[in-house]
Order: structure tokens, then sequence, then C-alpha cells
């Protein structure tokens, strides 16, 4: 038993970071810009999806464009995507069409963390916005639409392809944590649980739970702020 672990061990280094883990109080690190280092995610279940709601931290101290979340199908590179074009300003991207969302410039001369959270429903196309626990004005987009299945769902990159296209300036440099996502739209109650560190059920990808591959220069580490909570 001792010799098969040990030739699993071995395989998974060889193929790449491939794993199932708890990344609770742990963070990604995306030490570099680049057009080829990215993590991908793999969801419980390929189903289209005609609601949703992704929360996440990041820390960076980038000023130029970058991809939070790039979730891709075959018939669109922007089926889902999350991308912030500004330092105050959030793009929220279904079956190619755009919401966006611009926020008080309060740049501060050290970064910190940001928590966000979006979801979208195609029933009423209302896209829903919160950061670090504040909900912004609603928009909407997209009604009657369904998000594809057969995803590639892409973190560090954005995509302009299948599992593809990157570009070194649109590349994220810094740390993600705490990302999950359900395809369904939490109520405000689950959103402050969410926001505190509580825990739920019904999710597509868990943090706790998480179903990843690095690929290229990507690190993961303990968080240094393992006492932060987002105030919702």
């Amino acid at each position: 038993m001792a010799i098969l672990h040990a030739l699993l061990i071995i395989l998974v280094g060889s193929l790449g970071t491939l794993a199932l883990q708890d990344l609770e109080r742990k963070i990604l690190i995306f030490p570099e810009a680049t057009n080829t280092a990215h993590v991908v995610l793999r969801a419980t279940s390929q189903q289209s999806l005609t609601s949703f709601t992704v929360c996440l931290k990041s820390y960076t101290d980038l000023s130029r464009a970058y991809s939070l979340f790039s979730y891709a199908t075959r018939k669109s590179d922007n089926e889902f995507l999350i991308f912030k074009p500004k330092p105050n300003q959030y793009n929220l991207y279904v079956g190619g069409s755009i919401v966006t969302y611009s926020v008080a410039d309060n740049r501060v001369p050290k970064p910190q963390w940001e928590h966000i959270c979006m979801s979208w429903e195609s029933a009423t196309g209302i896209v829903q916005f919160w950061l670090n626990g504040e909900s912004l004005p609603r928009k909407g987009m997209k009604k009657g639409y369904t998000i594809g299945s057969e995803a590639s769902i892409i973190l560090g990159q954005e995509q302009d392809s299948f599992g593809g296209g990157f570009d070194i300036n649109q590349s994220f440099v810094g740390e993600i944590a705490d990302l999950y996502l359900w395809g369904r739209v939490l109520s405000p109650e689950e959103l402050v649980l969410v926001g505190n560190g509580g825990h739920l059920s019904d999710y597509l990808i868990d943090w706790r739970s998480l179903n990843y591959e690095i690929k290229g220069y990507v690190v993961v580490k303990p968080s240094l702020f393992h006492s932060y909570r987002t105030p919702m």
C-alpha cells in the first residue's frame, strides 16, 4: 500500500497539480503577469445555468484590467465572466452581453482585500452585485437566456477561446480566496452568512472541497488574514 501511495504521488506530480482539497484559510497566489499560468476549476456537475451566484475574495495592487472569474463554453468565450477593467469598475458578462458597475474610487496607498458576490437570473434578467457587503443598484440583461454546459472555468486569465487565448495584459496578479459558485440566486440572509465565513450547501464550486488543477506558476499558501471577515 505504501508503494502504491508513493507511485500515485509521483504520477500526480508528473501530470501537474491536480487536487480535490479543502482550501479554507488558504489562498491561491498568482505571483507574476503571464499568458500561461492559471487555475482550472471543475464544477460538481456540467449543467446549463438559468441562474447563479458567485462569491470570491481578491487582493491585488494592479491598476490595469484583469479577469477575476472566466467561464467559457464552446458557444461563447464570455459566457460568464467577471472582469475588472479599472480599479473602480466591475463588468459582468453573460452570453456576451455586459453590465458595468462603477464604484467610488477610494484607492489607498496599500491594497486591501475585496469581497464580491454577483448573481444573475434568467427569469427576470436581474443582476445583483455586492462589494464588501454593500449592495449596488440592480441591473438587468439577457432575460430568458440559458448559460451553456460543458464549461471551461479558469482563474488568473481571461479566455478568448475555450480554455485558452490568454492575454498577459489581462492576467491576474495577486491573491484569490474563498471562491464559491451556486446554480441559484442566494438570499440576503445567505449572503450575510457567506460573508461571515459560514457554509451553505448545493455548491457547484466549493472552496472547502475544491476540484482544481494548477497550470504554471501559481502557488497555494496559508492565508495571512485568518481573522478576516467581510462585514455584511
